[in-house]
């Protein structure tokens, strides 16, 4: 199960913050991390993601177009990488607005290895606008997120050999 955690070097005490612990080497998961054009399989809130130079691989500096249902803002979002240790971190900053985040971080745990995203995004409107978005569009992103995680575990851990069926006889 995904469990809530709290980070010490999180900026924000409103980030949303998951991990879950997958059945596979860090390597085979950041491989899954990096294919930005299957998040919207694992990552329920996100409707599309589409990296802007699909001929680069992802470095430092690439850009990142993403559509969500839950996180607000503009309907497809730009982000940039800002952060980027390959088959360790890959976190991505909003290019209009710094405050909107998605850190994803896999830490290798012997032949296991453990996922960690945070996202993070800002609200407008005073208390009442904070108030409202805890109670409706964060509680949504949280569950979607926890959702997502499982999926991306299941999807991790599948063994995708063709003849794994029949390596029971």
């Amino acid at each position: 199960m995904a469990m809530p955690s709290v980070s010490l070097d999180r900026p924000s005490a409103r980030a949303l913050h998951r991990s879950q612990d997958v059945a596979s080497p860090a390597r085979t998961a950041f491989d899954l991390v990096c294919e930005v054009e299957k998040w919207p399989v694992w990552l329920s809130f996100v409707r599309s993601a589409r990296r802007l130079e699909p001929a680069e691989q992802i470095a430092l500096g690439s850009e990142i177009a993403v559509r969500s249902n839950l996180i607000p803002g503009e309907d497809e979002e730009l982000f940039e990488v800002d952060r980027y240790i390959p088959g360790h971190q890959l976190s991505l900053v909003g290019a209009f607005s710094v405050r909107r985040r998605i850190d994803i971080r896999i830490e290798q745990k012997s032949e296991r290895s453990k996922l960690v995203v945070r996202v993070d995004y800002p609200t407008y409107g005073g208390m009442l606008g904070a108030l409202v978005d805890r109670l409706t569009r964060r509680r949504k992103l949280d569950i979607a997120l926890n959702d997502s995680l499982i999926h991306f575990k299941g999807l991790c851990e599948f063994d995708h050999s063709p003849d794994a069926i029949l390596d029971d006889f």
